[in-house]
């Protein structure tokens, strides 16, 4: 009898300090998408109270907040004896008040508007042992898609990674060109291959880019997953064991 598989670790716990409604619904609704478990907090006294009565593997702040300024509140917590890794997040381009965040200990400095990929790429950098970047091929996927078959996944996977150089070109060109919803329609495609052949980290690049076509954080993930498989090959999924 096989073991039972290891339960999934938790996700990791951030707190998201941001006082304007619709940054604080975007940039939580892209945390949890990665996934990762939400706090939010609109002020420099509603993250001080949760941080007293709660641990975090993450603090996203923004730079400036009703009460005070996100560096303030880092240097209270450090002072507090909270050493959790915190990120900024502000819309000024003030290179001042960059260096001015970093040298009060926020590990990066993210700038709005942030697109999911962005957002996702800073996350991973900031949680490595909270984040595993996906697969290259999930073979559970592949093999549930396509009825359990690894012959008929590994033909397919080579027919996809023979027409991948191509769709490459064909979006890169677009984003070239600003033809857009060529781009688009391209995504549109890959990311349907991808869920059949169970490309996993090429799936996911290519959601952060139909966010942004134009986001190059978003592009070079695309570019990188797309490098991965082509490297690996159309790999061919151990036969899924039958229950009973």
């Amino acid at each position: 009898m096989n073991p039972s598989p290891a339960p999934p670790a938790p996700p990791p716990r951030l707190l998201l300090v941001e006082d304007d409604p619709v940054n604080a619904a975007f940039l939580a609704g892209a945390a949890a998408a990665l996934p990762a478990d939400v706090v939010q907090a609109a002020c420099l006294a509603e993250a001080e109270a949760a941080c007293r009565t709660d641990t975090f593997d993450l603090l996203l702040f923004d730079a400036n907040l009703p009460d005070g300024r996100g560096e303030d509140l880092l240097r209270a917590l450090r002072e507090a004896g909270i050493g959790t890794v915190a990120l900024a997040h502000t819309a000024d381009l003030d290179p001042d008040q960059h260096a001015r965040l970093r040298a009060a200990g926020f590990a990066e400095v993210l700038r709005k508007p942030l697109s999911v990929a962005t957002l996702h790429a800073a996350l991973r950098r900031a949680l490595p042992a909270h984040i595993a970047v996906p697969p290259s091929w999930d073979d559970a996927a592949a093999l549930a898609a396509l009825g359990g078959q690894p012959a008929h996944v590994q033909a397919l996977r080579a027919m996809f990674l023979a027409e991948l150089p191509g769709q490459r070109l064909r979006i890169a060109e677009g984003i070239t060109t600003g033809d857009l919803a060529a781009v688009r329609g391209e995504l549109h495609r890959l990311v349907a291959s991808c869920g059949f052949v169970g490309a996993a980290r090429l799936g996911d690049a290519v959601r952060g880019l139909q966010v942004d076509p134009l986001d190059p954080v978003a592009l070079a993930a695309l570019t990188t997953a797309i490098d991965a498989l082509l490297a690996h090959g159309p790999a061919a999924p151990a036969e899924a064991p039958v229950a009973g």
